[in-house]
């Protein structure tokens, strides 16, 4: 059985807005049902532990979809997701791969998060997929190889694009844009049409464009475990 943990933000405000920012619930319910259903035991964390905060809006009608209205009609995942294990008590030995759900939130925490930094490099340098979906890329802006290189120098990636974030009107808002770090790392970016899945695969990176790239990021990493099991 594979374990797969999954790290959502803690950060609820969208920057100097008033508004409030959070994880996308698609990003986490789709992947979450994804892994759940292919029989894996799935961790949550968080950088504070608890309850993350949801983004309201991806709690609108126009943003529902059959993985979201399965979470609202089951206790138990709500009962998990409100009790996330601090991420700094993580350890990364315990677990197989680890999947990350964006939303705008992580792009001011997750980014910056120290353990979230570590877990990713020590991942990674012990062959073990990362996944990152939408925003949730951020969180590859600081670690590095072994050999001092960003992670994502040299690899295949994608992100929330910045014809996105003009989209939703949150350019001058975000502390940076996904695809234009991921370009600055040195990343070989490329992107899908707006809203469209888009999934890359790079060695042990999994990176998926937008919320439609939720579940694809999902399928390609229990495909990654798989192959590296075998």
């Amino acid at each position: 059985m594979h374990k797969i943990l999954m790290v959502l933000t803690s950060h609820d405000q969208l920057g100097n807005t008033g508004a409030k920012t959070g994880f996308w619930l698609e990003e986490f319910a789709a992947p979450y049902y994804a892994f759940k259903d292919a029989g894996a035991a799935i961790t949550l964390a968080s950088p504070l532990g608890g309850q993350p905060p949801l983004d309201p809006k991806s709690d609108d009608a126009a943003s529902q979809t059959e993985s979201t209205q399965r979470f609202k009609a089951d206790p138990a995942a709500q009962a998990l997701l409100a009790s996330t294990h601090k991420l700094s008590a993580i350890h990364a030995d315990e677990f197989d791969a680890v999947f990350y759900p964006g939303g705008h939130g992580p792009l001011w925490d997750l980014a910056e998060d120290g353990a979230s930094i570590a877990l990713i490099e020590t991942m990674l340098a012990a062959g073990k997929p990362v996944a990152a979906v939408c925003h949730a890329p951020a969180v590859l802006r600081h670690p590095k190889t072994v050999d001092g290189k960003s992670v994502v120098h040299g690899k295949s990636v994608t992100g929330f694009t910045n014809t996105e974030e003009a989209a939703v009107g949150l350019t001058s808002v975000v502390p940076f844009l996904v695809e234009d770090m991921l370009k600055a790392n040195g990343g070989v970016y490329s992107k899908g049409p707006d809203w469209q899945p888009y999934v890359l695969t790079a060695g042990l990176l999994i990176t998926g464009q937008n919320p439609a790239s939720s579940e694809p990021a999902a399928t390609a990493l229990l495909e990654k475990l798989s192959a590296l099991s075998q």
